[in-house]
């Protein structure tokens, strides 16, 4: 028994193989580079990259304090958390696997048998203690492609742990701006409001004066009340968006409050041949890599259960009459003895079991192909819209500079009675369309930088990111 039982397990351990395919990452067509931008390459998964604070480069002390508010308190962000120690746990149970299991078992029972044909009843005591063991091999390594598969989900669900974080950062970012444009448009409106009752006055005068009619006075009064319309629906328009940054800060909207500010500015500068390997941190594509891995390993957990399993199985421990008897060497009972089970039949369940791995194996390589489509999507979206908002911007400012001159000689000319009052209206309300809209704009190129920022996996700091392009993928740091 002793010569046997070294040479059996040689043999076992020289024995195990690993069932299924070895996990690829699937093949992907990318373009050379990008109608929007020069300087790019096909992106890889490469999640290890540095992100940093990237909103930082805005410069604002408020959002940076709504982001670690948010950081600490987001409820998806928790949710997110959550989830992600649920696969840590799942991983560790799955490791588990390669161990055996032991137990420790304690009994004690008293039994009193009938008297039967004159024998008269006995009584008897059993006492037992024992230690058991059992471990299963992994021959065709099932237990090992379980590992693989959930050592991939942990990686996946950290990756999305850091996707939700970086999209609550995207979206508090975007509506933080938009709040800001939403206070400088109220500025614009209280200063319009200010000229506009000015401008309803000199109407009045004129009118007592004789010099002009009732409809000019008309004119100059509905022209103030659209305008305080107008603010009130401004005011509308940041408490939503008050209220939509406090569900982000993990507060409620009825106790959030954020000071009012007159922004102005514009965003941070895209450099100029911004390179791809950004895109390789996005978590997204991570994770949706990591699932394919999932996936392949589940394909050969399914495959192993074509073969027998073996399983050891072991105990020792003390029998007696009483206590004091355990440890007594005549008490010591032991046993040791292998087990190998094989499903011989089973209506095709486990030909199933594989189809079904297969087949969501192709689910998960098609997720993978769309999120990179769609993160190279996002990408030429927000950098054409900010160049092409950076146009629109200009010609606004222009449009705004001629308006406001518009604007000056049509009051002047009226005051001198050269012009009717519908030119002031008319160029009054040029003006303020005009700046409105020049204002509105600069909202949307934050938002548009904010996405480009997301789209690239989180920020750019060309120091930070130098020389990455040749180094390890996101596989190989895992």
């Amino acid at each position: 028994m002793n010569k046997i039982l070294p040479l059996l397990f040689a043999a076992l351990f020289a024995g195990c193989t690993t069932i299924g395919p070895d996990h690829q990452r699937p093949a992907f067509d990318l373009p050379q580079d990008y109608r929007a931008a020069d300087g790019w390459k096909p992106a890889e998964p490469a999640d290890h990259l540095p992100r940093g604070d990237w909103w930082r480069a805005y410069g604002d002390p408020v959002l940076d304090d709504l982001i670690a508010r948010a950081d600490s308190a987001n409820q998806d962000l928790r949710v997110a958390l959550g989830n992600y120690r649920q696969a840590r746990a799942a991983a560790q149970q799955a490791r588990a696997g390669f161990l055996p299991e032991v137990g420790l078992s304690a009994s004690a029972q008293r039994s009193r048998s009938a008297a039967i044909q004159g024998r008269s009843a006995n009584q008897s005591n059993t006492t037992q203690l024992g230690l058991d063991a059992s471990w299963e091999a992994d021959l065709w390594g099932r237990i090992g492609r379980e590992v693989e598969a959930a050592g991939a989900e942990l990686q996946g669900s950290a990756a999305d742990l850091a996707s939700v974080r970086l999209s609550l950062q995207a979206e508090l970012v975007q509506n933080y701006f938009q709040l800001r444009a939403a206070d400088s448009q109220r500025a614009l409106y209280a200063r319009t409001v200010a000229a506009y009752e000015k401008a309803l006055e000199v109407a009045r005068n004129r009118v007592a004066a004789g010099v002009a009619t009732r409809g000019d006075e008309a004119s100059a009064l509905a022209q103030l009340r659209a305008a305080q319309a107008q603010a009130v629906d401004l005011d509308l328009t940041r408490t939503q968006l008050a209220n939509a940054i406090a569900v982000l800060v993990g507060e409620p909207a009825s106790s959030f409050s954020l000071a009012e500010a007159d922004w102005q500015g514009a965003p941070p500068a895209t450099p100029v041949g911004l390179p791809s390997t950004l895109l390789e941190r996005r978590p997204d594509i991570a994770a949706a890599e990591r699932r394919v891995a999932a996936a392949n390993a589940r394909i050969g957990v399914a495959q192993a259960a074509w073969f027998p399993s073996l399983t050891l199985n072991a105990s020792t421990g003390y029998a007696g009459n009483n206590f004091a008897q355990w440890f007594n060497a005549s008490n010591l009972v032991w046993s040791f003895g292998l087990s190998l089970a094989q499903a011989v039949y089973d209506g095709g369940r486990r030909d199933a079991q594989i189809e079904s791995a297969r087949g969501a194996h192709d689910v998960t390589v098609a997720q993978y192909r769309q999120t990179v489509l769609g993160a190279l999507q996002e990408v030429e979206d927000n950098l054409s819209a900010l160049r092409l908002l950076a146009d629109e911007a200009a010609l606004r400012e222009q449009a705004l500079a001629a308006a406001r001159e518009a604007e000056t000689l049509a009051l002047n000319r009226y005051r001198a009675g050269t012009a009717s009052y519908t030119e002031v209206v008319t160029a009054q309300t040029a003006a303020l369309d005009n700046e409105r809209s020049l204002m509105q704009l600069r909202g949307r190129q934050f938002s548009a930088s904010a996405l480009l920022n997301k789209a690239v996996g989180g920020g750019w700091d060309p120091s930070a990111v130098a020389g990455t392009a040749g180094g390890p993928s996101a596989e190989n740091t895992r």
